[in-house]
């Protein structure tokens, strides 16, 4: 007889810092509320973030019955991987208006192949577009080589 696959009671959808997880808010009550033990959570999600210091991944945490729990980490959020191709702090607050920084077509490229398991297309271009469209609501021209 085949074994029966644990079915998830609960799914908790956080952007946690790589590689800097801890019991403090937010992690720590959305957490805390299933059951979950914190301190390992936190442990094994630094772990797998070794080396991705100072990017921001969602992550979704499955929670199951028994208290336990298995995670996924998602890549960074398009905007977060703009910035930091053109060296922002932070984004335009008049996206459209107001032109903050550029990045080359190349640069979009190297993101939306980064970004497609998160994406919902397969076709390259689309993702592209998808990108483009991010940068343009940041305040980011793109520019052609």
């Amino acid at each position: 007889m085949a074994k029966k696959k644990k079915k998830p009671v609960t799914q908790i959808k956080l952007q946690i810092p790589a590689g800097s997880a801890n019991p403090a808010p937010p992690v720590g009550p959305a957490l805390g509320q299933h059951g979950v033990n914190i301190m390992q959570f936190c442990k094994a999600f630094n772990d797998a973030t070794k080396g991705k210091e100072g990017l921001i991944l969602p992550v979704v945490i499955n929670v199951y019955e028994d208290k336990s729990f298995d995670f996924i980490i998602k890549s960074p959020p398009a905007s977060v991987l703009l910035k930091r191709a053109a060296n922002l702090a932070k984004a335009s607050g008049q996206a459209g208006k107001e032109i903050i920084g550029e990045v080359t077509k190349n640069q979009i490229v190297e993101i939306a192949k980064q970004k497609m398991a998160d994406l919902n297309t397969t076709d390259l271009e689309k993702a592209i577009k998808i990108i483009e469209g991010t940068a343009r609501s940041c305040g980011i021209k793109i520019k052609e080589e």
